[in-house]
C-alpha cells in the first residue's frame, strides 16, 4: 500500500514498513509528507496483523535529512503556517514514540535534524558505518520544544543531548553508538537483512508481553506524579491471564516453538 509517492508503506508478514521516499532531496520532509506518514502510522497501529514497525528512507544516501527547506516559503512563511507545520511534525513524533508496538529505525546515510528526532522517537536504531548524524537547529535559529528534548534526554542523557544541540555538529556512526544514539552499526550490505530478521524475531514473540514492556517503559520515564502504576499492573495481569501465557508454558514443556496470537 502507498500513502503518497513520497511516503510509502508496505506490510510483509507481521512487519510493517514506513519509507520516506524523497531521495533527490535526501528524504527531506514536507508538511504533506508528515501528514501522510502520520496516516500510515495510525493505520499500522490499528492493524492487528502488524506486530513491528520499521522506519527507513529510500535511496541509500539518507534516512531523513530534516525538513524540506525548499518548502519553507510556502509552509513556514507565516506564524500560523509555522504553527501548523510544527504541530503536524510534533504530532508524528509523538505518535511514533507512543506507537503500541516496537519501532525500529533502519538508518543508512544522513540522519539529520528532524531525521534524528524521528530516529530517537523509535525504540531501537540500527545504522551503517557511513551514516552521519546531527541536529543543526542552533545553526538555523530554530526552537526545540520540551517533548522533543525530553526524548533525547531519556535516550542518550542530558550531557550528550546538550553536546549535540549546542554544537550543532555532525558526527559519525561510531560516536553515535558510543552515545547510545544507535544500538548497532552494520555494513551497508548487512543492514536491511539484519533489521528484517530482528523485526521477525520480535514479531514471533508474545505481543501482549512486548506491549506491556513498551507501555510500562513509557510510564517509567514520566514524572512520578504522572505515572499510572495501576495501568502498568493491569498490563502485566493481562499477560498472565492470556492464552499466550498458556501457549508459552506448554511450548516450553513440549520443547517446541510457541505460536502466539496476542490473546
Amino acid at each position: 500500500m502507498a500513502a503518497t509517492d513520497k511516503i510509502l508503506a508496505r506490510k510483509e508478514g507481521r512487519v510493517g514498513t514506513l519509507v520516506f521516499n524523497n531521495p533527490e532531496r535526501h528524504n527531506a520532509v514536507s508538511l504533506e509528507m508528515w501528514e501522510a506518514a502520520s496516516s500510515v502510522v495510525e493505520d499500522f497501529a490499528k492493524d492487528g496483523d502488524v506486530r513491528v514497525l520499521v522506519v527507513t528512507g529510500a535511496g541509500g544516501k539518507a534516512f531523513v535529512s530534516g525538513a524540506d527547506i525548499s518548502k519553507f516559503g510556502d509552509e513556514r512563511a507565516t506564524e500560523a503556517a509555522v504553527e501548523r507545520y510544527n504541530s503536524t511534525s510534533q504530532g508524528f513524533y509523538s505518535s511514533l514514540y507512543n506507537f503500541p508496538k516496537p519501532t525500529l529505525a533502519q538508518i543508512q546515510g544522513y540522519c539529520i535534524g528532524g531525521g534524528l528526532n524521528l530516529a530517537i522517537s523509535c525504540d531501537l536504531r540500527f545504522c551503517t558505518h557511513a551514516s552521519r548524524f546531527g541536529l543543526p537547529a542552533a545553526k538555523l535559529g530554530l526552537g526545540y520544544g520540551y517533548a522533543g528534548l525530553k526524548r533525547f534526554f531519556d535516550t542518550i542523557g542530558p550531557s550528550n543531548t546538550k553536546d549535540i544541540f549546542f554544537s550543532a555538529r555532525q558526527f559519525g556512526a561510531a560516536e553515535a553508538l558510543a552515545m547510545g544514539v544507535v544500538n548497532k552499526v552494520l555494513a551497508d550490505s548487512e543492514l536491511a537483512g539484519f533489521v528484517r530478521d530482528y523485526a521477525n524475531t520480535i514479531a514471533e514473540n508474545a505481543p501482549l508481553t512486548i506491549n506491556a514492556i513498551k507501555q510500562i517503559a513509557i510510564e517509567a520515564l514520566k514524572p512520578d506524579s504522572e505515572r499510572n502504576l495501576a495501568r502498568a499492573a493491569g498490563l502485566v495481569a493481562r499477560c498472565f491471564g492470556s492464552q499466550d501465557y498458556v501457549e508459552g508454558r506448554n511450548a516450553f514443556m513440549e520443547k517446541r516453538k510457541p505460536v502466539f496470537t496476542g490473546k
